[in-house]
């Protein structure tokens, strides 16, 4: 069955409504509800609210008409039909209601079933025809102003064609350097990662099959020993893999600032309870904080994955027994926080390309690392709307400070 049409009638004699839903009614194989407005400020407001397929509206609606109701219904876009009833059949008032709008028009004391369904049958259909061509001409219209577009385009570009060659031939310069840097980026990504995973597979191999060895209670101790071998090579596969994973998000765009209210101060201390596990035997994570206030509003995943960075590249790059320092501080202006570590340093003909995507410095090839983790930290740092700088003295160690705008709540 198809939907029911909803008609609203506008006519402000009540009789007038029982009468039309008497001859709704009546319509074989019906599928209409009809609704009254008593008045044309009504009328109009439901109207406006375009809940109705149809409105049939009274000629004669008290200090105002259905031909002005029709003109202020249609300048207002409505799109439903709108079929005028009138008590006589007057010639003069037919054109009016056409130019005002009206789809069709009934002489109320003739109107039977028949002629209502026809009336609003072919209403509804004349709407959607009308919307149609209305939708077909604005599609026109828009391919007009297109085609028009273009060619003012075309004739332009057809008078600055010497600049625009100029400009078109920088563009592949610039398309073919961008392509070659990619294709070094890939290079590169394929060489590290091959050269990365290599070392630690190669410790969990030869791991387990030294385990396999040892079978008696007496050898437990060197069980135990490859077994660790083997979860530090694991944990180093995972460092690299995130690594992997984390410069993959940021290149698709998919690292987004979500920024939440939180307490920075047992945030850090949480952070260094965690990587204290990790340090290197005998290092230390020495944590202070200054400034009263200690609420902050920042990305709490992302700020989390930047201090795990740069606190285990401060443990990595740093000597047995060695301290790394975490500061945090609050002011009405920024969130600030550094890390400083006693490591090797970085040397100066180095600094310039710290952040970019593989670079490892001279003295850091020995070291296990992606060369990603920088970058990462800086993209992080972007993202979240920072600044990140750094100071090193080779053999004397590095600091990264980080400084967030203030958007901390009190």
């Amino acid at each position: 069955m198809p939907d029911r049409i909803r008609i609203l009638l506008i006519d402000d004699d009540e009789d007038d409504f029982v009468i039309t839903r008497d001859i709704i009614q009546d319509i074989p194989g019906r599928n209409y509800a009809i609704e009254w407005a008593p008045s044309f400020e009504e009328g109009l407001n439901l109207i406006r609210q375009k809940i109705h397929d149809v409105y049939l509206v009274d000629f004669f609606l008290g200090a105002h008409d259905g031909l002005e109701l029709i003109t202020r219904a249609v300048e207002e876009g409505t799109t439903a039909p709108l079929i005028l009833l009138t008590g006589q059949t007057d010639r003069e008032t037919d054109e009016k209601a056409m130019r005002a709008g009206a789809l069709d028009f009934l002489v109320k004391g003739a109107i039977n079933p028949y002629d209502l369904e026809r009336s609003i049958r072919y209403s509804i259909d004349h709407a959607k025809s009308l919307a149609e061509i209305q939708s077909l001409n604005a599609q026109l219209e828009q391919r007009v102003h297109e085609r028009t577009q273009e060619l003012a385009e075309a004739i332009q570009q057809l008078e600055m064609t010497n600049r625009i060659l100029h400009e078109a031939q920088l563009d592949i310069e610039k398309a073919l350097q961008k392509e070659k840097e990619l294709n070094e980026l890939k290079s590169r990504f394929v060489t590290t990662a091959s050269h990365e995973f290599r070392t630690p597979l190669s410790t969990v191999l030869s791991s387990a099959s030294i385990i396999a060895r040892y079978k008696t209670t007496e050898e437990d101790d060197k069980r135990l020993k490859h077994v660790d071998r083997i979860k530090s090579a694991v944990q180093n596969l995972t460092v690299i893999l995130n690594d992997f994973l984390s410069m993959s998000r940021i290149e698709e765009g998919k690292v987004y600032n979500v920024p939440s209210v939180f307490n920075l101060v047992s945030f850090c201390k949480e952070n260094v309870e965690e990587m204290e596990a990790l340090v290197k035997e005998g290092q230390q994570i020495a944590y202070t904080h200054e400034g009263l206030q200690e609420l902050v509003e920042l990305d709490k995943q992302l700020l989390k994955n930047i201090l795990i960075n740069l606190l285990s590249n401060g443990s990595k790059y740093s000597s047995e027994g060695k301290t790394i320092n975490l500061e945090t501080k609050i002011t009405h202006e920024a969130v600030t926080i550094s890390v400083k570590d006693q490591g090797i340093g970085i040397p100066n003909a180095d600094q310039t390309h710290l952040f970019t995507p593989f670079f490892r410095a001279q003295n850091a090839t020995n070291i296990q690392g992606t060369g990603l983790g920088l970058n990462i930290v800086k993209r992080y740092v972007e993202v979240m709307e920072g600044t990140m700088q750094f100071k090193s003295v080779l053999n004397k160690g590095t600091t990264f400070t980080i400084t967030f705008p203030k958007t901390a709540k009190k």
